[in-house]
């Protein structure tokens, strides 16, 4: 109860706890002053409904009136779709009762086989809706009498005419194309033909009919142009019947919508080079059969990587088939030249199926290898990623290709020797990438290996620039130091890698020098600061005394590593010296069955390849001064 200046008044819970909502409003008191006798009279509401009564009711209510729109507009669009078949049903009865009507030497596509006067597409509106038709007729060469070319062969092929209405609306909503076909013959006997017959066969990449693939030919060579669009039957085959007779006359397009597409070449269309698909010869009272090969369009993605995986864009580069459209010179049928986008990417979704020929023509890039091997085949309908692994330029490079004669796969592990001018030789593995320093010149303190002159620090006590090219102890007036050290910048490999083994040359340092002249340790971790320095059994106390050792596994899996050299001397008038340190690893942009020779002098040199499983191979190669390639098939023991 609560009590105020104009008297007292009490709530009534109660009645607060059957608020209600009704159309109209309920109306109720909260309560009132009392009486005289102190009594509150009983607050007065309208019955009405709960809000979950009106929820649930607006529920049922939209539910039924879902259900009864959806039953109308299927119904609607089922009326509508009937109307427009019957109004195409309508239509195509018209164009065949004009066909029937029209004399026999009339029946044909205008400026097509057989010529007459009907069109071959048009656009006629019936009931506000615009139909496409399109006609095609064909001369039907029946088997009764024989057939040209066949046993016995009819001289007078065309018999009677198929005609052919395909009647489509674009704008008719859950409208299905008709077609509708009818054979009309002529009411006189047949008379030798002057013309003859072209059948054009079409097939995919393993030789299966392909139908349904749209055939274009034109003959602009015909007192008036012939252009004839058909289509392949089940088989494959579209077979023109009384085609008049021409040389190099008829120019055919086949293609399908997702397929790649083949053609005819007139002589000259491709300059200087011979066609190999020449436009077709049509006889008299003869039978000419073309075949084409079609199948469906793959995608190439194409990145652009270094060994250590890290992208480069804007890389320059070609590709091309094996397929020739032309001869005497070749002429690919699909030829690409492209540039990698800013994150060293490229893909082409319109690749003929076949194998393709990479070769760089980017300016500041070569080509270390590829993954899968080059050249690269393409299945029909394929979606194929090819890296390019790639590096600066350097002078007279070779990449040699090792693959397995019989499955063309590539060979990895195999050792490539490669011998020539002034006694050079080295030795590399396919399947593994390496990285090198082989010029000191441009001094110490840079802690990354971007600039390959550069290195971090050393003590000293060595020489790093006199000559270039060259790492060997200091000279002090007349005299060798006795011992010094260099540690490498960081080589940043990318990403977790498997390092395989140290390198490096030359391999004879002077007798008095001492043993151990040249000795290494290297460190490699994650975060590019913790440095410690171990040999081949992983401790700190162990070097690297030998070139083409196994690296300590315990580096393996770790992301940066670094060289640390150590040169001594016992006699002080001679210095060892190092001209070449590198090291290998084998990480996810490692080109399989690969490896590359840079810094090869020009001349004649011999590459032989071993294998355990494998019988040896030996081939003479040239070494100009560009980058080159070798492709060597081995075969099985």
């Amino acid at each position: 109860m609560f009590r105020g200046k104009s008297g007292s008044f009490s709530l009534n819970v109660r009645a607060m706890r059957r608020v209600s909502f009704g159309f109209p409003c309920s109306r109720f008191r909260l309560g009132s002053v009392h009486d005289r006798n102190g009594q509150s009279p009983k607050p007065k509401f309208t019955t009405g409904f709960t809000l979950v009564e009106l929820l649930v009711g607006s529920a049922v209510f939209l539910i039924v009136a879902l259900s009864v729109y959806q039953s109308y507009t299927s119904i609607y669009r089922t009326v509508e779709a009937s109307r427009y078949k019957v109004d195409a049903a309508a239509l195509a009865n018209e164009e065949l009762e004009i066909v029937r009507n029209m004399p026999y030497s009339d029946v044909g596509v205008e400026n097509s086989i057989p010529d007459g006067v009907l069109a071959h597409s048009q656009v006629l509106n019936r009931d506000g809706a615009d139909f496409t038709v399109v006609t095609t007729v064909r001369n039907i060469d029946d088997p009764f009498d024989g057939t040209l070319g066949g046993t016995p062969n009819d001289t007078s092929p065309a018999d009677y005419k198929l005609v052919q209405l395909d009647i489509s609306c674009e704008a008719c909503k859950n409208f299905t194309p008709i077609s509708v076909a009818t054979h009309v013959a002529p009411k006189n006997l047949e008379t030798a033909s002057t013309n003859g017959a072209l059948f054009i066969k079409v097939f995919d990449g393993n030789g299966n009919p392909v139908a349904d693939a749209n055939v274009h030919v034109v003959n602009d060579t015909a007192t008036s142009t012939i252009t004839i669009d058909d289509v392949t039957d089940q088989g494959g085959m579209l077979e023109l019947v009384d085609v008049p007779p021409g040389t190099d006359a008829y120019h055919i397009v086949v293609s399908k919508s997702g397929y790649t597409t083949d053609q005819t070449y007139a002589p000259g269309d491709l300059g200087s080079s011979t066609p190999s698909h020449t436009d077709a010869t049509v006889l008299l009272q003869q039978v000419t059969q073309t075949s084409f090969s079609i199948d469906k369009v793959s995608t190439a993605k194409i990145t652009t990587v270094t060994p250590t995986c890290s992208a480069v864009g804007n890389i320059g580069f070609t590709y091309a088939g094996s397929k020739v459209i032309g001869t005497s010179p070749d002429v690919p049928k699909h030829t690409v030249a492209a540039t990698t986008n800013s994150g060293g990417a490229y893909s082409d979704s319109n690749v003929e199926w076949d194998t393709y020929t990479f070769a760089m023509t980017d300016s500041s890039y070569e080509l270390l290898g590829m993954n899968p091997v080059n050249p690269v085949t393409i299945g029909p309908g394929a979606s194929q990623d090819i890296q390019m692994i790639v590096h600066s330029k350097t002078p007279q490079s070779v990449l040699v290709s090792v693959v397995d004669s019989g499955t063309g796969l590539p060979v990895s592990g195999a050792s490539v020797e490669i011998t020539g001018p002034d006694g050079f030789d080295e030795t590399e593995t396919t399947g593994e990438g390496y990285l090198r320093q082989t010029d000191w010149s441009g001094g110490g303190g840079q802690n990354d290996f971007a600039d390959e002159t550069m290195w971090s620090t050393s003590d000293g006590n060595v020489e790093t620039g006199e000559p270039e090219g060259e790492l060997k102890l200091a000279n002090r007036l007349g005299q060798y130091e006795s011992s010094g050290t260099l540690t490498s910048s960081t080589f940043d490999v990318g990403s977790s890698t498997n390092y395989n083994e140290i390198s490096w040359t030359p391999l004879d340092e002077p007798p008095s020098a001492g043993a151990d002249a040249v000795k290494f340790q290297l460190a490699a971790n994650d975060d590019d600061l913790t440095w410690v320095y171990t040999g081949p059994d992983g401790s700190t106390s162990t070097y690297y005394t030998l070139s083409n050792r196994t690296i300590a596994p315990s580096l393996s899996g770790h992301r940066y590593i670094r060289y640390k050299a150590f040169l001594s001397t016992d006699d002080t008038s001679v210095t060892p010296n190092v001209s070449d340190v590198a090291f290998t690893f084998t990480t996810a942009c490692t080109p399989p069955g690969q490896v590359i020779f840079t810094n090869l002098e020009t001349g004649t040199y011999t590459i032989t390849v071993t294998k355990s499983g494998y019988q040896d191979y030996s081939i003479g190669h040239s070494v100009g001064s560009t980058w080159s390639s070798a492709n060597i098939s081995l075969n099985p023991e």
